[in-house]
């Protein structure tokens, strides 16, 4: 046998990749299971996007390597789009670097910044690739407890307390996955200030700002942002486009010149096609989120019927794709999980996939038909 890396003992397959593969065993047993635990959007983008994409593969250009900076097209849709909803001024040419989705930028930056030994400050809870990808590189995940007590917010003073002479990188998320909530007025600038004080390069997150939520806000906003902070987005969860594979990182170009170096020795390009659709989606007017929104409201307000079944407890000002519940005291997460997957049939998230303090937590997908939640209600109940 050959030995792996070592870098691979640092980490873990995916927990959704494991999982899956045991709801889909059950699910090929005959098993009736309705998947609440992923954020997979099942309803369809605007049909110009669709069209664009369709049309796009009857350009002779189509089956060509593309740009590894994108159409400029493209660019130029993203920085209208940043300018019309977030009021952040970028330059298409040189700001602006399109992704085949943004969980690829995570690797990108990371390996465009980390040495072994650098440390990256991460939320918990928070995504679990912002920890693999830091593993992977042989840097050193410090994570910075984010608590309800304080709406999930970074307690910066008691971070800035600590040794930051190895940190290189911050990630922060924020509306928040996976608990939804949103930044108040001052984080994005108390954040800002915060990164140049201790020379650390902070990313937000940015993909869940227009699912259920009336303030779509960036980062990118405060004033000198651009110096010390990058925002990466994606068309997944705003247009329905997840397989697509389409976000963006945008920052000032010195550092968007060193993800390139990066990105453009691990792709050629994204298809001809997509990004045509891409274009299309970035233009959709207010109409669109307000139409989406009103679907994810009614799921939501069925999720929150499941969760008070299920004897949970949850912040009905939290935003974004998911319903973060609290489970009753002493309940395992982990535990309660497998008891409502074999008893109910339900595949629910476990808090603890997020960090440890996503225990005694469940998070609920709105990605299901409404048809799905009430029959996931009934059997509860």
């Amino acid at each position: 046998m050959i030995d792996v890396a070592d870098r691979l003992n640092s980490v873990e397959e995916y927990y959704f990749s494991k999982k899956l593969r045991e709801v889909n065993s059950l699910i090929a047993d005959g098993k009736p299971i309705i998947n609440l635990g992923i954020g997979s959007p099942d309803m369809q983008p605007p049909q110009k996007v669709i069209d664009a994409l369709t049309e796009g593969l009857l350009n002779p250009v189509a089956h060509k390597y593309q740009s590894y900076q994108g159409l400029p097209e493209l660019r130029q849709a993203i920085a209208g789009f940043y300018k019309n909803h977030y009021g952040v001024s970028l330059n298409s040419n040189t700001e602006v670097l399109p992704l085949m989705g943004s969980k690829e930028g995570i690797m990108h930056i990371s390996m465009a910044y980390l040495n072994k030994g650098d440390e990256v400050l991460i939320p918990n809870p928070g995504y679990p690739t912002y920890q693999s990808v830091t593993k992977l590189l042989e840097a050193k995940p410090v994570f910075y407890e984010l608590d309800a007590s304080n709406n999930w917010l970074p307690d910066l003073k008691t971070l800035a307390q600590s040794d930051l002479s190895k940190v290189k990188l911050m990630w922060v998320n924020y509306p928040h996955m996976p608990t939804g909530a949103v930044p108040n007025e001052n984080v994005f600038e108390d954040l800002v200030a915060f990164a140049k004080k201790h020379d650390i390069l902070i990313v937000n997150d940015n993909p869940y700002s227009f699912v259920l939520n009336d303030n779509p806000t960036s980062i990118l906003k405060v004033k000198g942002a651009k110096d010390v902070c990058l925002e990466l987005n994606s068309l997944s969860k705003t247009f329905n486009m997840a397989g697509w594979r389409v976000g963006m990182v945008v920052g000032n170009s010195a550092h968007i010149n060193n993800i390139l170096k990066v990105k453009s020795n691990m792709d050629s390009g994204m298809f001809y096609g997509i990004q045509k659709g891409a274009i299309e989606a970035l233009k959709c007017s207010n109409m669109w989120f307000a139409t989406l929104n009103n679907v994810y409201r009614e799921r939501r307000d069925l999720v929150w019927k499941l969760a008070d079944a299920l004897h949970c407890t949850y912040d009905e000002n939290a935003t974004g794709l998911f319903v973060w519940a609290k489970l009753p005291a002493f309940i395992k997460a982990e535990e309660f999980i497998d008891s409502i997957l074999k008893k109910n049939h339900l595949f629910i998230t476990p808090g603890t996939i997020f960090g440890s303090k996503g225990e005694g937590y469940i998070r609920f997908s709105l990605c299901a038909q409404t048809e799905d939640l009430e029959e996931a209600i009934a059997r509860v109940k």
